[in-house]
């Protein structure tokens, strides 16, 4: 028997993912893109729009797992250059304390979060960018929209699995509650 642990970061195979969902919570990070002025206040909010594996088009926020011995800084880091192209900037804030913590089921009603393909548990962040934001990856485009837009009804029903919800916690968390 070895002693040596193989702690190489990785993404695991579609069926090893697979089975792991069904089996264990998987841990995300998510971020709620701001801009900021520069009093601090929030003057816009990102949202990217996507297609989806079903061909319906939504809204949602940067978001993705975190990888077997990744920090979270170093997730959330990679999931918004992912995102919103490697120039946005993002200021990751120097406590990694979550303004909430998402807990996603398959189950519908459990909270008001939803996942059919798994458990899973995320960190959740505001995180202000200041650089030029080009979505990549499967995203189609990112929108601003300011903090009233973000925070009307109409716009967080386009956004799937509860991430209107995580959208008005955020809004609520930097004092934006409409």
């Amino acid at each position: 028997m070895s002693d040596m642990t193989d702690t190489t970061p990785g993404w695991l195979t579609s069926d090893e993912l697979e089975m792991a969902r069904a089996r264990m919570p998987i841990l995300y990070v998510e971020a709620v893109p701001v801009r900021v002025d520069d009093s601090g206040e929030v003057t816009s909010i990102g949202l990217l729009l996507r297609i989806g594996p079903d061909g319906t088009v939504s809204r949602t926020l940067v978001s993705g797992r975190v990888l077997h011995h990744e920090r979270v800084r170093d997730a959330l880091l990679r999931h918004l250059e992912k995102d919103l192209g490697p120039v946005a900037l993002p200021r990751i804030p120097a406590s990694l304390q979550p303004f909430t913590v998402a807990e996603y089921f398959p189950t519908v009603g459990i909270t008001p979060y939803h996942d059919p393909r798994q458990h899973a548990v995320s960190l959740a962040y505001v995180v202000p960018v200041t650089g030029d934001c080009r979505p990549r990856q499967d995203a189609l485009d990112l929108v601003w929209f300011s903090p009233q837009e973000a925070g009307s009804e109409v716009l967080q029903s386009e956004m799937p699995g509860g991430h209107g919800a995580l959208l008005k916690q955020a809004l609520a968390h930097v004092g934006l509650v409409f």
